[in-house]
């Protein structure tokens, strides 16, 4: 008969260690985060709550959630539902915590509140890494990538899309308004009234939307880049590589270093196209590693001669 590899019965009693710090080794990254997060002045840099309420419900020290959020960034959790989950499972977040397990909202908040502070531990993070010397080559690598923001495509507006929308509605109103005279020219019936009181309805429910398009048009034409969205307003419609799709979302730009694949420096702008990123990118990526020179590299997408001279011109002082 074949072998296999057998488990273990689960009704049997075992005794697992008592505590957390057997169970992370001395390589586990956690440990650098750990390290890492304790010796940053988060005062200094700009966190809230670093000290405590005299009065009300005692909150979470900062340096706590700061540790969950780089774990959930290390690790690829991004959700704040996901780090509350895994605060609860997991021994590397459990030993990271103290056992401590923010609810999601807590999570979410702090990243809300925080957002400056947080860009703030990046550079931190990059000064280290010069200090360490992982970052002894000035070359770097820019790309952008399209993020979906929580703005449905329905809820933004361009000047194509309005004017496709409101040529729709206004297809509706004279359909509907066909149909109530042919039902004018049949004999009354209280069938007839239903549908004609109906036909009504939909009519007055496509004139109101036409005139809230209209207030929204005129919002829309004031914007310099003539488009609006509802949910999300900074959010902005982009082109997407696959044919006639698109995401309403950001163009969150990257510049990540060459040799060990670290992220120098990052932007978040709602300009759908690569082409005007070069400049800005390249030379806060070589403010970020304080390098007197720096070689850049980047796709056919941000190709412009303007951009590419702006790139190679000294910073002003």
């Amino acid at each position: 008969m074949r072998r296999f590899v057998e488990g273990t019965d689960r009704g049997q009693t075992t005794l697992f260690p008592e505590c957390l710090e057997d169970w992370i080794g001395g390589d586990n990254p956690v440990r650098v985060v750990d390290v890492f997060v304790d010796e940053l002045d988060l005062s200094g840099l700009g966190f809230g709550g670093v000290a405590p309420e005299a009065t009300g419900r005692p909150s979470y020290h900062p340096s706590i959630l700061l540790k969950l959020y780089i774990y959930g960034y290390l690790n690829r959790v991004q959700s704040s539902r996901r780090l509350e989950h895994e605060a609860g499972r997991n021994v590397e977040v459990m030993w990271l915590v103290g056992r401590l397990a923010p609810d999601h909202k807590t999570i979410a908040d702090f990243r809300k509140d925080n957002g400056s502070a947080i860009r703030k531990v990046c550079a931190q993070f990059i000064a280290l890494c010069r200090a360490i010397g992982l970052l002894t080559q000035a070359s770097v690598a820019i790309d952008g990538s399209k993020f979906k923001a929580v703005n449905n495509r329905d809820k933004n507006f361009t000047r194509a899309k309005m004017e496709r929308r409101m040529a729709q509605i206004e297809e509706s109103v004279a359909r509907y308004l066909e149909q109530l005279d042919t039902a004018d020219r049949q004999e009354p019936s209280e069938v007839l009234q239903t549908k004609t009181s109906r036909l009504k309805e939909k009519i007055e429910t496509l004139k109101q939307q036409m005139r809230r398009l209209e207030r929204l048009k005129v919002e829309m034409l004031a914007t310099p880049d003539q488009q609006i969205s509802l949910t999300d307003p900074d959010a902005r419609s982009m082109a997407t590589s696959g044919r006639g799709s698109g995401v309403v979302g950001y163009n969150v730009q990257v510049a990540v270093d060459t040799e060990h694949h670290l992220i120098i420096t990052h932007e978040v702008t709602n300009v759908g196209s690569d082409r005007a990123q070069l400049a800005p990118m390249a030379k806060q990526a070589k403010t970020t590693l304080e390098a007197a020179s720096l070689d850049v590299v980047a796709d056919r997408g941000y190709f412009s001669s303007e951009e590419i001279l702006g790139a190679t011109k000294p910073a002003s002082r």
